[in-house]
């Protein structure tokens, strides 16, 4: 397989943009991701790619939960903000405001759109984890139109 080939196919690939976090006892975790899909309507599941080496992937595996924070169009540097570790200071996740969620995970208030989730699956392959989690609260703060990775500039996969 030509590996130039591959990169450019896979980065041909859409992505959306978006901010989990969880929260594991005292510690909060957040970070961009971009690896997000919903897989069925009944029960209302979504499937997540967290990297094995990150904090937030023990927070989740602790937790059993995440919330899913759908970044708007016009909120790039929300997405930027979590490609590094979240400082805690606070109510702040590296100086965005956030509550507890339903599970506990820590829900955004400047997000467009979240949802939050209980963990209920996992799949281990490669350098992520697969988590399938069932969606138990949801919330629309305003009609925006979702960040893609493509519209924010960035090239991902392959």
């Amino acid at each position: 397989m030509d590996p130039n080939q591959k990169k450019k196919a896979l980065r041909l690939v859409s992505y959306g943009l978006y901010v989990a976090t969880a929260r594991a006892g005292e510690k909060y975790a957040a970070g961009t991701v971009t690896w997000l899909s919903q897989c069925s309507f009944a029960p209302p599941l979504v499937m997540a790619g967290i990297r094995r080496d990150s904090a937030l992937h023990k927070a989740i595996k602790m937790s059993h939960a995440f919330a899913v924070h759908i970044v708007g169009r016009g909120q790039k540097k929300l997405a930027t903000t979590f490609f590094k570790p979240a400082v805690q200071d606070g109510d702040t996740l590296s100086g965005y405001r956030f509550e507890a969620g339903k599970t506990g995970s820590p829900v955004l208030a400047d997000a467009a759109a979240w949802f939050e989730c209980r963990v209920v699956d996992e799949v281990k392959r490669g350098d992520h984890t697969v988590f399938v989690a069932e969606v138990v609260a949801a919330g629309v703060r305003r009609e925006e139109e979702p960040l893609t990775v493509r519209a924010a500039g960035f090239a991902y996969g392959g």
